[in-house]
């Protein structure tokens, strides 16, 4: 990858950045992010995956997303890059496809002339392809298992890999996590002269019903108010810091108005409402920690649902499934067309392992029409298991005439 942006004339050293790595919580600490900059009246891009229907959803410049044509474009000049690249020897292999749109990502922020590009890791933080950036923050939102065979098969193992994105005397805020996680990252931090930050350190937040007070060490912010789930309150102070962060790093940011206009962030596929009847609840829960932070929410409304469910077969699936099958009334067992989603009958036996009913319905557009029909009334359904299934729900939904879309705070 660093051989990658030298030949393309170094597009990520012509905009200042921050990196936001973790296993939980870094897309929706992008959003927030994403909407304070841009209140800042800065030009902000903004780099996340995966996608849900679109891949130019990935890479945004003021909220909008990268041309279709530009996007062609610039994915051309990277291809002709590496191949160059490869033919003369200077790298072994062609970039797979996250390292071919960081890149593009880059050279579009680059003619976009951004102020600050947001950028959100894809994997790790050592060897993820954002990493050839310099940030002037760097953020750990969360440590949990996800992509052990990756990152290692224990929590300091994962950490020391997110560590990666620390920078030289500069802040690297980090969200609350394991103590031999926290361990681990201070350890490298310190090898590397980054300064950490404790996310709650000398934090206090109030929460009403709808709104959060957040005093910390640089001020109080009332009246803000998170993405949907208690968890989001915590990336929320997560985001706040990391803007703090920045400012202190020379970035002109009016923190008090930056803050409010979190209020207005929105993530799609993370407990995002589509109205009914009959309603639907997407969330892209694939992990154990996703997982229980949706089965928290869920518990919160004390009311039964249909969940259509499906998952990738190199997950916790036996973990997941503890924290949201007994939730349901019944289970719709799905599966995304990919080679590494679980099987139905695999999902079903699980189920059965719990007590709890279950449907198969491989196809997803029957499932979701499924639960459409079995769901009773003021009954929501639930989405989860998957990004790639939020992703082919959320398109399903789009193209129902009428079908209202609205993400509760």
């Amino acid at each position: 990858m660093r051989k990658l942006v030298e030949a393309l004339g170094h597009p990520e050293r012509s905009f200042r950045s921050v990196l936001i790595a973790g296993t939980n919580g870094k897309g929706s600490v992008s959003a927030y992010l994403d909407a304070a900059l841009r209140a800042s009246g800065l030009t902000v891009g903004c780099y996340t995956s995966p996608h849900l229907i679109d891949i130019r959803e990935r890479i945004t410049v003021s909220g909008r997303l990268i041309g279709a044509a530009a996007f062609e474009r610039l994915v051309l000049r990277v291809r002709d890059c590496a191949e160059r690249l490869v033919r003369r020897g200077a790298i072994p292999a062609h970039p797979n496809h996250f390292e071919i749109l960081t890149a593009v990502g880059f050279l579009f922020f680059e003619e976009q002339s951004v102020d600050v590009a947001v950028l959100e890791v894809g994997l790790g933080g050592r060897l993820d392809a954002t990493n050839v950036s310099n940030p002037l923050v760097s953020a750990i939102v969360s440590i949990d298992f996800d992509h052990e065979e990756f990152l290692g098969p224990t929590l300091a193992s994962i950490a020391r890999e997110k560590a990666g994105v620390a920078r030289r005397g500069r802040a690297l805020v980090i969200g609350p996590m394991a103590d031999e996680a926290r361990d681990a990252i201070r350890d490298i931090s310190d090898a590397k002269g980054a300064r950490v930050v404790n996310a709650f350190a000398g934090v206090t937040v109030e929460a009403s019903a709808r709104e959060l007070n957040i005093r910390t060490p640089r001020g109080r912010f009332d009246g803000v108010r998170s993405l949907p789930g208690v968890h989001q309150r915590t990336n929320l102070v997560v985001a706040i810091r990391v803007l703090e962060a920045l400012r202190g790093a020379g970035v002109d940011i009016p923190l008090r108005d930056a803050v409010a206009a979190m209020s207005t962030a929105t993530w799609p596929g993370r407990l995002e409402r589509f109205e009914g009847p009959p309603t639907f609840l997407l969330d892209g829960a694939h992990n154990p920690a996703g997982a229980a932070a949706l089965a928290a929410y869920l518990r919160g409304r004390r009311k039964k649902h249909l969940l259509v469910f499906g998952a990738m077969r190199d997950k916790h699936i036996d973990e997941m499934a503890e924290e949201l099958f007994p939730l349901a009334r019944l289970v719709i067992a799905t599966r995304v067309h990919m080679k590494r989603a679980a099987t139905t009958d695999h999902l079903a036996r699980i189920a059965a392992g719990l007590r709890v009913d279950v449907v198969e319905e491989p196809s997803i557009p029957k499932a979701l029409a499924l639960a459409r029909r079995l769901a009773r009334r003021g009954e929501v359904t639930v989405v989860a298991g998957s990004l790639y299934l939020v992703g082919a729900a959320r398109r399903w939904l789009l193209a129902r005439p009428g079908r209202g879309l609205r993400t509760k705070r």
